[in-house]
């Protein structure tokens, strides 16, 4: 039976509920690649982006549940650590709805990414990183249920889990340190 407390399953229930045809996965996609081009988080500009995707504004618990995706990727992509947690579905849905998801994810961080990095110079691991999203992206229906296919998914998953920190790194601009007073 699926776990419908997961935090995918809860967001999943509450953009359904609110009319909103599209998936957690894809939402969070599109903010990590906007984020990993470089435009910083501020609120108003993320919700604006995701009116693109969800395609109507935000209000209320769907409103704070974006600026709460945002504020966890922020600390993601801001924090020591070296890895993204991705918002898909459980290992307990069959591998067809997890691949369908990732391909959600890819495509959504695809989108972001064009908003808001459109027309910068890449380098060649970005590049390469972006068409790997690309690739993954359009083959998510190849993935069987079968013990290659979980493998394959679960490195695919590692991979997505460290390729938004490459592109983060090279084109996110770190914030200016506030200056201190003096004190003569």
């Amino acid at each position: 039976m699926p776990n419908t407390s997961s935090p995918y399953a809860a967001f999943a229930k509450l953009l359904a509920d609110n009319g909103y045809p599209v998936s957690p996965a894809e939402l969070q996609g599109l903010l990590l690649g906007r984020s990993c081009a470089g435009v910083g988080f501020e609120v108003d500009a993320w919700l604006d982006d995701a009116i693109e995707v969800l395609g109507a504004p935000a209000d209320g618990t769907v409103r704070q549940a974006l600026i709460g995706l945002q504020e966890m990727v922020k600390t993601e992509l801001t924090g020591d650590d070296v890895t993204v947690v991705l918002l898909v579905p459980g290992d307990e849905l069959p591998l067809a709805e997890r691949a369908a998801a990732l391909g959600q994810w890819c495509q959504g961080f695809l989108t972001g990414f064009g908003l808001a990095g459109g027309g910068k110079k890449l380098s060649d691991d970005a590049q390469e990183v972006l068409q790997d999203l690309a690739a993954i992206a359009q083959v998510q229906d190849a993935l069987e249920e079968s013990e290659d296919g979980e493998t394959d998914y679960m490195e695919v998953m590692e991979y997505l889990r460290v390729a938004p920190l490459l592109l983060y790194s090279e084109f996110a601009k770190p914030a200016a340190p506030t200056p201190k007073p003096s004190l003569h």
